[in-house]
This record gives C-alpha cells, structure tokens and sequence, in this order.
C-alpha cells in the first residue's frame, strides 16, 4: 500500500438528457491508463460517496475509494439517476436505468482512462446493475463482484418485510427517509456490525440530498427477480456475502453461482458481517478478499 497523495475529479455525463455525476480517486502522479480500473456501483438507499467515500468524523479509514487507490486502483463511481448529485427525474430508477447509467459513464471512463475493460463491484441492488451490465455490454468488463447480492429472492427475510409496501413500489416512484430509515440499514440484520458514528454519518451524507429514494430497485428486488441471468456471465466473478444478511438466501446465492457461464468463479462467505459489509467492523477483510480477486495472476491454458 502506498501512502502517497490521492487526487479526486468529478465528471458529468449525458444519458439521453439526464445528467449523471461520476467520481474518480486515484494516486496523485500515477500514469495516465496504467492503472486497474475499479468501478464501484452503488445500492437503493445511498449515493456513491456516502457507501465508497463516507467520512466518519473521528474515524479515519472508511473510504473504500481511498483503500483501493492506496492500492494502485484507478477507482471510479457514479450517482444514479435520482440519486446523490445526479438529476432528479420521474423515473423510479429501477434496474434496467441503473444499467442504462453505467453504460453512459463508460464514455467518460474509456476516454479518460484508454481503456476498455474494468473491475466492476456492485452492493445489494447495486450488484443486480452491475451484473444486469455485464450480461449488456461484456466487452467493458474485466471482472465481476457481486456483495449482498439476491437472485431469485425466495426466503428473503427482508424482501418478504418489503412487500408490504408493494403497491406504493408500483404506483409512486419515491419513498420516504429519514434518519430512522438509516440506521435500520444497519442494524436489521445483526446489531452491532458497525463502530458507533457510523450510521449517523451515512445518515448526515444522505440527508444533504432530500428525504427520499427512488422505489425501482425495491420494486425489481420484490416483484421481478431475477433480473441477472447468470448463464450470460462469462468474466471471473466473486460473490461476497455477509454472515448475516437478510437480503438473500445462502442457498439462493448458492444456485446462482452454479448457474453461472463463467467458470472462473469464487464464493465467499464473510464471518460477522451484515449487508453494509464495505462499512462494517470487519471491512478490511473484507477489502482483503476482494483485493486478492482483483490482483489474481492471468490465467494460463494447459500446457501441451
């Protein structure tokens, strides 16, 4: 890990004519297309920054931007539609957009960086957009990290909480939060599994941006799962899964790692760890399982 300076820069970009805000963190210095490039994409109740870049006053090390560019990552990231810094549209921002919206910052990326292909992560609904984008446009990505990942939703303890509100999910494409909201996030699953100050500076970061969220992503996760076909999935691919989140079945997730195209593939299960895993009390581990993935030596073929 190096302890050199890291430089920042935003960007703007088009889809159709809707703004979208895209984030970058790097190593001051590093030479221009060098780097990995790590593309981190967010889930249904936060923006970019407040679950890959979340300060926490007193408590250093919970940026995720700043761990991976330490390590030699040109790490990226955006805000969805109606999300964060991004416009504020009648669309519920479902999926299928949020696939839309990484395929509109690939312009930037490829641009800015003289590349083609990336690391993609994706949290929760955020790992449904990034493997809905992988099966769209595989030719941009390198490797696939799906974390607090559902695929079908049958036995999901949370999902089933969800449906109670369905029909607001199909008929209004916002819903309420507030700082409560937030710190469910947290502790629904096992209490706990974040340092205190935690949820309330995720919850300050949010709070910047309104008192409410788009419904799509809830939605799909509660009516139209699945919508990542893993047969379409041929790049490597890491699934990470919390001991304890409620978002998906072990053995949901178990049947969608036996389905998928690629057979370059890992599962890992995370002891004391719940759904918010990138900020939680056991988050460098957890960077240290995925930094081992993403820094795998090229595969060879048999040797005749």
């Amino acid at each position: 890990m190096t302890e050199g300076q890291i430089e920042q820069q935003e960007y703007w970009v088009q889809k159709d004519d809707v703004r979208l805000f895209v984030f970058r963190k790097r190593l001051a210095g590093a030479p221009e297309g060098q780097a990995p490039v790590l593309f981190l994409v967010h889930g249904s109740s936060l923006c970019a920054r407040t679950g890959f870049d979340l300060e926490v006053p007193g408590k250093p090390g919970f940026s995720m931007m700043d761990w991976f560019a330490r390590w030699g990552f040109d790490v990226w990231t955006m805000d969805h539609e109606n999300y964060g810094r991004s416009d504020r549209t009648d669309s519920n921002s479902d999926i299928a957009s949020g696939a839309a919206d990484l395929a509109a910052a690939m312009s930037i990326v490829e641009v800015e960086t003289g590349q083609k292909k990336f690391h993609f992560f994706g949290s929760s609904s955020g790992a449904l957009r990034a493997g809905l984008f992988a099966t769209r446009q595989p030719e941009n990505v390198r490797s696939l990290t799906l974390d607090a990942f559902v695929w079908t939703g049958e036995g999901s303890p949370t999902l089933e909480k969800r449906r109670e509100n369905l029909d607001h999910f199909r008929t209004l494409p916002t819903r309420d939060v507030d700082r409560a909201f937030f710190h469910s996030i947290f502790n629904r699953d096992r209490p706990g599994l974040v340092e205190e100050g935690v949820a309330d500076a995720f919850a300050d970061a949010e709070l910047e941006y309104g008192t409410t969220m788009p419904t799509g992503t809830y939605l799909d996760m509660c009516a139209n799962l699945p919508v990542v076909d893993p047969e379409l999935i041929d790049c490597p691919v890491l699934i990470l899964r919390g001991e304890h989140d409620g978002i998906a079945t072990e053995e949901d997730i178990v049947a969608f790692f036996g389905e998928l195209k690629s057979d370059d593939k890992q599962m890992v299960v995370l002891p004391d760890q719940a759904h918010v895993g990138t900020l939680g009390v056991n988050r460098h581990r957890f960077f240290h399982v995925l930094m081992g993935f993403l820094t795998l030596p090229e595969r060879q073929g048999a040797v005749t």
